[in-house]
């Protein structure tokens, strides 16, 4: 029999003999509870999350205090593969509570503290387990994911490597090949890809294959060519003028040496972006597919990759770039909503925007130059500062000049214990379409640093998606609003968003 029938098989027995028990009043509730718990990690291994979540939750009435540790970590492990990172975060709180030993638990809480977007206690935790563990693959892994995300990605790569060593899991060679592809080793990262997909488990649906694939397929159309190669003045620094249209960042561009077109910058995507109109005009084919995620009810949504040759903006002219192309288009579209984008992030460049003079730097390096209020800015395929909300909640912000409003996510939003009637509807339309449950919440206190906004009124985003794409809790985001009273600085070497007042 196959090894998932006879999983299934397993889970029905554990089922049937759960029912039983639950009707029979003279067994325990720890009895009770020892079989829900292995009816729960069968649902685990067979990659039943959901199933396996509740059956965790229903285990925990009636543990002993071991049995709660256990439908604890069990609860965690399937949060976070559901992408429900607060309950994860929930878990590892009680976790903590419990003032747990084991390297397995605390590695577990690290992750949790990571899904919630608490990067900096995640790699202190992981750092501390390595302490008297140094062989702890997990968090080797975990380790390699933060220092990824502090623009270490050579460090980064040491410690993934010793990861795989330790602990040969799947999801180490997909972030092998993450990372590999920040250093611009895009055959190594094709290779890695293939090897994520050839490695997961028989029980994992096709989807995870099919998109790491595509990814490989993409990454191994470059060859030997350099990706962003950076054809004039590589180390220099590349000053280009820019318009404000409807508080976005615009700048003349040519794709491919064609025609100027207008290009937003755009540092809450991922990288290019074009629409299928302007793809087909600039000859860029698509190579693969891909998946994205934004602001709007469409969600989670298949798009088409390609390679762009060349990207001329100014003085600064790139070869060798993927850029995602937007087919199939969005119907129902507002007005001049589907707009070209590049974004400096997913370059590698640092930005120096500077609002009032409508002038924007790109290089590779900045000058470390004072600025009034320095947050530290990690990089985790989008650029994300620290928040706090209503003076205890933290979270993490995308810094995202394609933005106009700074806005939460309704996770950020559910956590205030804010009333349903102080809820004012909006109409918002995002990268996936109209947000249906888009609203205006007031009352807000908000603090980035130094930065704060007393009674502010935010714009609350379903951000679900695209915080399951990313795997963290996106807390919220900082747009125009925001950065358009500073002298914006991005600075990718030193991982840090310099604001000085205009």
């Amino acid at each position: 029999m196959p090894m998932h029938l006879r999983h299934a098989s397993c889970v029905l027995l554990l089922a049937a003999a759960v029912a039983a028990v639950a009707g029979s009043e003279s067994t325990p509730d720890s009895a009770r509870s020892e079989l829900q718990l292995e009816l729960a990690d069968l649902l685990l291994d067979d990659e039943r999350y959901w199933e396996a979540l509740q059956a965790y939750t229903l285990a925990k009435e009636g543990a002993k205090p071991e049995q709660m540790l256990r439908a604890s970590a069990g609860s965690l492990r399937s949060a976070i593969t559901v992408a429900e990172f607060t309950r994860a975060y929930r878990e590892a709180q009680f976790l903590g509570e419990q003032g747990v030993t084991d390297p397995t638990l605390r590695t577990l809480r690290a992750d949790a503290f990571w899904s919630a977007g608490l990067f900096d206690e995640a790699e202190a935790m992981y750092r501390d387990i390595l302490a008297t563990h140094a062989s702890n693959g997990a968090a080797r892994h975990g380790l390699a994911r933060s220092l990824a995300a502090g623009s270490r990605p050579a460090d980064a790569l040491t410690e993934v490597q010793a990861a795989i060593a330790a602990d040969d899991r799947p999801e180490y060679h997909h972030t092998l090949g993450s990372i590999y592809r920040r250093l611009g080793r895009f055959p190594e990262a094709a290779a890695a890809l293939e090897h994520y997909a050839e490695t997961l488990p028989n029980v994992s649906g096709n989807r995870r294959t099919e998109w790491a694939r595509s990814e490989a397929r993409l990454l191994r159309s470059f060859g030997d060519a350099e990706p962003f190669e950076i054809v004039n003045d590589p180390d220099g620094m590349h000053v280009i003028p820019f318009n404000l249209v409807q508080d976005k960042i615009v700048v003349r561009g040519r794709v491919n040496g064609g025609p100027e077109i207008d290009l937003v910058v755009d540092t809450g995507a991922e990288q290019m972006v074009l629409s299928q109109q302007t793809a087909a005009q600039m000859g860029v084919a698509a190579i693969a597919s891909t998946i994205s995620a934004g602001v709007g009810d469409v969600g989670v949504r298949g798009l088409e990759v390609g390679r762009v040759d060349s990207m001329e903006v100014g003085s600064l002219l790139v070869r060798n770039l993927p850029a995602i192309i937007k087919n199939p288009p969005l119907t129902d579209l507002p007005v001049q909503r589907v707009r070209d984008s590049i974004s400096p992030v997913a370059l590698g460049l640092s930005a120096e925007i500077d609002y009032e003079a409508r002038l924007m730097t790109l290089a590779r390096s900045l000058p470390d130059a004072p600025a009034d209020i320095e947050l530290p800015m990690r990089v985790n395929r989008l650029a994300l500062v620290r928040g706090v909300v209503n003076g205890e909640h933290e979270r993490s912000f995308v810094v995202d000049t394609g933005g106009e409003v700074i806005s939460l996510s309704i996770g950020t939003a559910a956590s205030l214990g804010v009333a349903p009637p102080r809820y004012i509807p909006l109409q918002v339309y995002g990268t996936s379409g109209w947000d249906s449950d888009a609203f205006l919440l007031p009352g807000v206190r908000l603090a980035f640093n130094e930065i704060r906004y007393d009674n502010f009124a935010v714009v609350v985003l379903n951000l679900h998606r695209p915080s399951a794409l990313l795997g963290f809790h996106i807390g919220g985001i900082v747009g125009h609003r925001f950065l358009s009273d500073y002298h914006v600085v991005m600075d990718m070497e030193r991982s840090v968003l310099r604001l000085s007042r205009s």
